[in-house]
């Protein structure tokens, strides 16, 4: 059972004061974000009319959504550490609604920027403190076919915040509400099965303990099969709206439209994906091997591989591991995530209500990024860690050099560093581990990270397009029925037809424990930036001073382009198939390395 947060040392805590000492300056610049928002309807049919009046607007709504921001990295931050505490939750909801009369407010200004011709854009460009915003002017030549009038754009304003309704009451009902089963273990020990309490069961070397947190754990979320399928329903159908009014195609199209990303990028990671699944059934069968099981379960999959080989680590140990994993990045890189421990950017310990799950957040401009993790001592652990670091590293070299506006990379490039992080601890540890057990357990953890990101995201990516697919057919959406899709694309995947790994029906709910899915075509870019990240790392690790120069230079680029262009300059050509065909030979070279292990 988790700890209360009272009793976790508070130097496994973030430091929320850095951003606000108290929540009494949280309403305070509350109160200024509502002074500047009350600048810009003034604009209204003005927006354009100089270089001055449009480089104000720019400025100041530059400056609005920086406060925002901030304001909501610490009601955000505030609510996940405990979604039990109703005070976070209704400052939370305060602030979504003091955003949604903006966005009503500021209806105008795209409708209005839009009707701006490409001749007085290119004129207002010139101006030298307007060079810096090309890719806002860029936005804007993309937006016309899709912008609507003052009045449509209005309308939709005053329906914002009815999007966030699905995503919202899902994440009170899992993290907060659901009733957690009991469970007694193998050695009549008995825990409270929880999100946190399962990924740490699931990982078992007992088979019968991994079996029944299962069998509890999906037992629970199937009894709300039905809500949670209402609520991706919900959620489905906003976005499908979203999309018809404003002339898009599909979602999908309108997902990656802004990002410059081609249709075909999405489509051919799936296509891809299918043809290798005979490489990922060679890792199944491996898996199966080295358990010494009859029949590989789908329970089965985050075992450790070797008995006996069961890698735990203290909190301290994982900063001394991921410090020396990073060496290659350079001092100043290893100088930011040293401050990222010593000065708790992260909040590290799971505990009673708090958000399921790890992320980072780079909101808070001005002040540093922030991490939740939920820290159980395993080598997955460690990796979550690093991962989520990646991600800190990124944020915080593009907030240190770049202005606000230029800040954002997208979020095609956000799981690069992370991925790439992570593939160092894996080399790191390929060179620590001396024993043959150590080294078969720690390649079947990198392999794990394949099956994990590579082939498991893009298995959700398909499951999505296709989930969505059904809503653009008009078509009704139930939790049954979505089920039925998942199961039926799981089975392919994990190779039940063929015996490769069974997968049994209960795990059709599997769809409605993954959060990622109510952030529309998110998760393919797990797998598009683990195959950028291993071919970026093949040339860092190599001792390329101007590959590790590139690669910081990403880092720090923020939003300054768009991605495929951002990539490209890093090393990679993701519109080219070498970078996944490396990735499927390398994961084949680790697997005849572990057979060469298993015959010595």
């Amino acid at each position: 059972m988790s700890q209360e947060r009272t009793e976790i040392e508070e130097q496994y805590k973030w430091r929320v004061e850095d951003i606000y000492a108290t929540s009494d300056e949280w309403e305070s610049d509350l109160e200024e974000l509502r002074l500047l928002m009350g600048k810009i309807p003034s604009m209204k049919g003005h927006i354009a009319d100089s270089a001055d009046s449009l480089h104000a607007f720019m400025e100041i709504s530059n400056e609005i959504d920086k406060k925002g921001n901030q304001l909501a990295t610490y009601a955000h931050l505030l609510v996940d550490q405990d979604l039990r505490d109703t005070d976070n939750q209704e400052r939370q909801k305060r602030l979504e609604l003091v955003f949604v009369d903006y966005s009503q407010a500021t209806s105008f200004v795209d409708p209005e920027l839009s009707l701006v011709s490409d001749e007085r854009l290119m004129e207002l460009e010139r101006d030298e403190r307007l060079k810096e915003y090309h890719m806002t002017f860029d936005a804007i030549r993309k937006q016309r076919a899709h912008v609507l009038s003052d009045k449509e754009e209005e309308v939709l304003s005053k329906t914002s915040i009815l999007g966030d309704v699905p995503s919202d009451t899902y994440d009170i009902l899992t993290d907060a509400e659901m009733p957690w089963p009991t469970m007694k273990l193998s050695d009549g020990k008995e825990v409270r099965l929880d999100h946190a309490e399962f990924v740490k069961q699931r990982e078992s070397s007992v088979r019968e303990d991994r079996q029944e947190s299962f069998n509890k754990f999906w037992d629970t979320y199937k009894s709300f099969e039905g809500t949670i399928g209402e609520l991706m329903a919900g959620h489905i159908r906003e976005d499908l709206f979203s999309t018809v009014v404003r002339n898009f195609g599909s979602t999908l199209e309108s997902r990656l439209y802004y990002k410059d990303i081609p249709l075909d990028v999405y489509d051919s990671l799936v296509k891809n994906i299918n043809a290798s699944l005979p490489t990922f059934h060679r890792y199944l069968s491996l898996r199966k091997r080295i358990l010494g099981v009859e029949q590989l379960e789908y329970w089965d999959l985050y075992a450790p591989v070797v008995k006996d080989i069961d890698l735990k680590y203290t909190y301290q140990e994982a900063q001394s591991l991921i410090l020396e994993a990073v060496k290659p990045l350079g001092e100043e890189y290893s100088k930011v995530i040293r401050r990222a421990f010593d000065e708790r950017w992260i909040d590290v310990m799971p505990n009673e209500g708090k958000a399921s799950g790890a992320y980072s957040t780079g909101g808070a401009y001005d002040i540093h990024p922030y991490i939740l993790t939920n820290f159980n001592g395993s080598l997955n652990s460690v990796s979550t860690l690093i991962h989520e670091l990646g991600h800190t590293m990124h944020s915080y070299l593009s907030n240190k050099n770049q202005k606000y506006h230029n800040s954002h990379y997208m979020i095609f490039v956000a799981e690069v560093a992370s991925t790439l992080n992570e593939c160092l601890l894996d080399e790191l540890m390929l060179q620590k581990l001396e024993k043959r057990e150590e080294k078969i357990s720690l390649l079947m953890n990198i392999l794990d990270g394949y099956k994990g990101t590579l082939f498991r995201q893009t298995q959700f990516a398909e499951f999505e397009r296709e989930m969505h697919a059904i809503a653009q057919r008009k078509e009704p959406i139930t939790g049954k029925k979505l089920s039925s899709l998942y199961i039926d694309i799981l089975k392919k995947y994990y190779g039940h037809e063929k015996d490769v790994c069974h997968v049994d029906d209960k795990i059709a709910i599997e769809w409605a424990f993954i959060p990622h899915f109510y952030r529309s075509f998110y998760v393919y870019q797990y797998s598009t930036s683990f195959v950028a990240s291993h071919a970026l790392v093949n040339n860092i690790l190599s001792g390329d001073k101007e590959s590790i120069d590139r690669y910081l230079t990403f880092l720090s680029s923020g939003g300054i382009d768009y991605p495929i262009a951002l990539l490209q300059k890093a090393g990679v050509d993701m519109l080219q198939s070498t970078p996944f065909e490396n990735v499927i030979r390398h994961m084949n070279e680790l697997m005849d390395k572990i057979e060469s292990l298993l015959k010595e």
